[in-house]
């Protein structure tokens, strides 16, 4: 079933950098003029935006440059700390939400420079990292991806490359300090190539806008975009592909792990333990045709599950208890919904764990065609197994025979 919800795929095979995100914007159609033009609402001077096609192991790529004028170094030092960076976002022009999420991104890359220096917060500065490029890589990549309508960014397994890389600390094994603190909880591997393929401002830019990570979804692309990394490897392409398109189901589906929440983890007994938020509310005044609409709103925020509960309020009053399960980092989103969308004046949350299994999505051959099953397993058991309803519902109807007879004949 596609839907009208626009979701990009980051695949980072060869790594994610700043520039390499925007080079797959501008790749994937954003006009490299209009995405200058949302740039310059941001009181930052001194650079330029360059973009070429260039191949990396034979592969068509689009390469952006920062290119900075040779007196931009003491703009540069004068913008180093948090406060710096936070009174330059709210002072441009932008938007509330891609103010909020490029302060959101920042506020990872500080809090990780903190720990990895053993610095306070607000003493902390951009150690390996020019504050113009950052500026312009995190908010170009917001801007760009608003520019194309995407809505959700999802990810693969992020490669980190390997070596070592320079710095003002000396050298240091990749990935470099700063990126593995940034990195915790998402799921990372090592190739030989002996360079540093993810860099601190990408693996912000995935923790503070990619809400899971894993293998492709199932997806009706419509566009590719292909960023290049500055090396060009004889035997990988490094480029960061980006696929955008619309979900052929809800990309909020369980087998997604969380990319900010890091906490999904297995237990000696096989489970999956995550930790997840709880909101509710008591309705008591509302129509109820408005529910099926506001509970939709809130699974295309990434509510992890919303239901409806039959609840008697004070003086015997029936009413309903809206209840919703999520990550941690998109309780404030959901929460502005609920308010917005239904007649509730307040809420309630709790922070809670639960234990699931093991779930991920197969294409299997039936004699109906190909159709997707659901396994659930503990450790290396399945313990359940079930055909996706909208495959179900799809072949029940091009066939004119019973939904509940197609979903008993598949076998698998």
């Amino acid at each position: 079933m596609k839907t009208d919800l626009k979701i990009a795929y980051l695949d980072c095979s060869s790594g994610i950098s700043g520039d390499m995100c925007l080079g797959a914007t501008v790749d994937a159609g954003v006009p490299i003029k209009r995405l200058g033009k949302e740039l310059s609402k941001i009181p930052v001077e001194g650079y330029t935006l360059s973009a070429k096609k260039v191949k990396r192991a034979g592969f068509s790529s689009t390469k952006l440059d920062v290119i900075q004028k040779p007196a931009i170094s003491n703009q540069q030092s004068a913008i180093s700390r948090w406060e710096d960076i936070e009174e330059i976002i709210q002072k441009s022009s932008l938007s509330p939400d891609i103010k909020q999420k490029g302060l959101k991104i920042f506020k990872i890359i500080f809090e990780a420079e903190a720990k990895v220096h053993g610095e306070a917060f607000n003493k902390v500065h951009l150690h390996e990292l020019g504050a113009i490029d950052c500026l312009v890589d995190i908010f170009g990549t917001i801007i760009g991806l608003d520019i194309l309508g995407i809505e959700k960014v999802y990810s693969s397994p992020i490669n980190l490359g390997s070596g070592s890389v320079k710095t003002e600390h000396g050298i240091l094994p990749v990935p470099a300090p700063a990126t593995a603190e940034i990195l915790k909880g998402l799921p990372v591997y090592s190739t030989d190539i002996p360079f540093e393929l993810t860099t601190p401002t990408g693996a912000a830019i995935l923790k503070g806008l990619s809400p899971g990570f894993g293998s492709v979804p199932p997806v009706n692309i419509e566009k590719i975009g292909i960023g290049a990394g500055s090396k060009d490897f004889k035997n990988r392409p490094n480029i960061l592909r980006l696929f955008i398109g619309n979900p052929l189901e809800s990309p909020h589906t369980p087998f997604w792990k969380s990319g900010t929440e890091g906490d999904l983890k297995g237990d000696k007994e096989g489970f999956l333990k995550e930790k997840v938020t709880i909101i509710e509310t008591n309705i008591d005044d509302m129509d109820p045709q408005l529910y099926e609409y506001v509970m939709e709103k809130l699974f295309k925020a990434g509510a992890l599950d919303v239901y409806l509960t039959n609840i008697f309020m004070k003086k015997g009053r029936p009413g309903i208890k809206l209840s919703l399960l999520c990550n941690d980092d998109r309780k404030e989103d959901l929460i502005k919904i609920v308010l917005k969308e239904t007649s509730t004046i307040g809420l309630r949350f709790h922070e809670t764990r639960r234990k699931v299994l093991h779930r991920e999505i197969k294409t299997i051959d039936t004699e109906f065609g190909k159709v997707r099953v659901k396994f659930s397993r503990l450790g290396n058991e399945i313990l359940k197994a079930c055909p996706e309803y909208e495959d179900c519902k799809r072949i029940a109807k091009k066939l004119n025979i019973p939904l509940i007879e197609v979903m008993r004949r598949i076998k698998f």
